[in-house]
Parts: C-alpha cells; sequence; structure tokens
C-alpha cells in the first residue's frame, strides 16, 4: 500500500466481516432413525416437500496417523457421490454423470441429545490425487460404506431416505446451524421426524460407519 494511504473504514469493516465469517463455526444438526421408507415419502409428499434428487455415495474413511479417531470421535471421509438415473424422485440405476468428489472432517458429536458436530467439507477435482495426499501425509483407508440416498426439501430442513444393503433403511433430518441455534434446530428436527410418523426418542446416534463395521464384525471405529 503506497505511503501514506489508510484503508477506509468500510473496508475495514468488510475485512472484519469476512473474518468473523470465516471463524464462524457452522454445525451440522442432525436426527437419524430406522424407518420404513414407504410412509415416511407418502408423509413427506402430501407435506408438499419438494426432491431433490437421489443419489448413491462410496464413502472411504481414513485412519490418522497423528490420534485414533475412534478415541476422539472424529472422522475423516472422502465421498464419492453419483447422481442416479430417475433422480427426480424415481426409480433408477447409477447415473453415468461424472461423480460429485468432497472430502470432510466431522468434529466429536456435542451434545447428547442428537448427532451434532462440527463440520468442514470441500469439494475435491482429482479424488485420486487426495487419496496420494492423504496417504503421503501418512492417512491410511479404513473402510468403505455405500448407501443409496434419497433426498426432499422440507422447509428449513434436508430430510434423507437412506438404503445400505447391509444395514437396511433410515431417515435423517438435518439442517446446518451456528452454534446459538442447535437446540433450536434440534428441536425441530425432532418435531418434524414425529410429522413424518417416526419417533424421535428412537434415534440412533450410531453412525453408518460404525453400524456397518460392528455387523461385519470389526472393533471400534471413527464417527462419521
Amino acid at each position: 500500500m503506497p505511503s501514506g494511504v489508510r484503508p477506509s473504514r468500510s473496508a475495514g469493516r468488510a475485512a472484519l466481516l469476512i473474518r468473523a465469517r470465516v471463524l464462524a463455526v457452522v454445525y451440522e444438526v442432525e436426527l437419524k432413525v430406522r424407518a420404513a421408507h414407504g410412509p415416511v415419502r407418502e408423509a413427506l409428499e402430501s407435506r408438499g416437500a419438494t426432491p431433490v434428487g437421489r443419489v448413491h455415495q462410496h464413502d472411504t474413511y481414513y485412519d490418522a496417523p497423528h490420534r485414533d479417531f475412534a478415541e476422539t470421535d472424529e472422522a475423516l471421509r472422502l465421498r464419492r457421490e453419483t447422481r442416479e438415473e430417475g433422480s427426480d424422485g424415481s426409480a433408477g440405476g447409477h447415473g453415468t454423470a461424472d461423480p460429485t468428489v468432497r472430502l470432510t472432517y466431522k468434529g466429536p458429536l456435542v451434545e447428547s441429545a442428537s448427532k451434532t458436530r462440527e463440520e468442514h467439507e470441500t469439494d475435491v477435482g482429482d479424488p485420486g490425487a487426495a487419496d496420494a495426499l492423504l496417504g503421503a501425509l501418512g492417512f491410511s483407508p479404513a473402510a468403505v460404506v455405500e448407501k443409496s440416498r434419497e433426498r426432499f426439501a422440507c422447509g428449513e430442513y434436508a430430510v434423507v431416505l437412506d438404503t445400505l444393503p447391509e444395514l437396511g433403511e433410515f431417515v435423517e433430518v438435518e439442517r446446518e446451524a451456528p452454534e446459538s441455534e442447535v437446540a433450536a434446530a434440534r428441536e425441530g428436527a425432532a418435531e418434524l421426524l414425529g410429522e413424518l410418523g417416526c419417533d424421535p426418542a428412537e434415534q440412533i446416534r450410531t453412525s453408518y460407519l460404525e453400524l456397518a463395521l460392528d455387523r461385519r464384525g470389526v472393533g471400534a471405529a471413527q464417527d462419521g
């Protein structure tokens, strides 16, 4: 910056606002139950929920070289997501479009009443390079979980109908929220689950990874 030139007050305020946004922590507030999809889908249709699409997800979870994610209740996941044919909600097989790939870090659960976590996620353009980079840093693939996911938009919430070949059918209600809104977001998710014919008291706080590894007879797992 030239000598004697100072940033304007508006520029300073903009810089502070950008910094605040960067530092803001966003939590994923989620309630998950085991439930048959048919009745829930009918309830969503009667509420006027918007079908968002159907995808197939291939999730690779990584072990860290510097700490045990199973003990710290964290997860590092590389997700390959392919939009399925008939993704407007009708049945269909795996689509032919290139998959969307995202790298996600999930922090420990922050409360006992839901699956609320701090989450950071970024798109990945080259999954092979990402895997190689993680490997070079000492992260090693620990397990793979696959599922079909059907998404609906219902007000402020996303409702997903998950089908895992080895585990069955599940329903999740979720939304992102800052720390100050976590409790309200959880209460709203529980209310919506009830309106969809599910019992929030039967929520499952165990991750799909843990459920899958338990079914496979494998020991403790990182969460996610």
